[in-house]
């Protein structure tokens, strides 16, 4: 399987990106122990990525996953949520068994 991203949340981070002068930058994406759920979510701009990392270029947006949170986040789709309420990155992962009511934490 592979990482996709829908075309609404590959426009929204790059402009994001732009916004904060990271256009050349990688969206990182990672899990850490914690949160309601088990794992809380990460993420980061960062200009410099690992050997270990997994890269996925989609147009004008580069991500990276650290190879233990892509053993868990292989096959997610990365979304992006705008609602009166909340707006954000919002991650479709297959795996996944329970996620918070927030979204910010995920258990498998």
């Amino acid at each position: 399987m592979a990482i996709t991203i829908t075309d609404f949340a590959a426009e929204r981070i790059h402009s994001l990106m732009k916004r904060t002068q990271c256009e050349d930058s990688y969206l990182r994406i990672g899990l850490k122990g914690g949160g309601c759920s088990g794992f809380t979510y990460i993420f980061d701009f960062v200009s410099e990525i690992s050997d270990a990392d997994k890269v996925f270029e989609f147009d004008s947006v580069k991500i990276c996953i650290d190879k233990k949170s892509y053993l868990f986040l292989n096959g997610m789709e990365i979304d992006y949520e705008e609602s009166p309420f909340k707006s954000g990155i919002r991650l479709n992962v297959p795996g996944a068994t329970r996620t918070c009511g927030c979204g910010e934490s995920i258990a498998f």
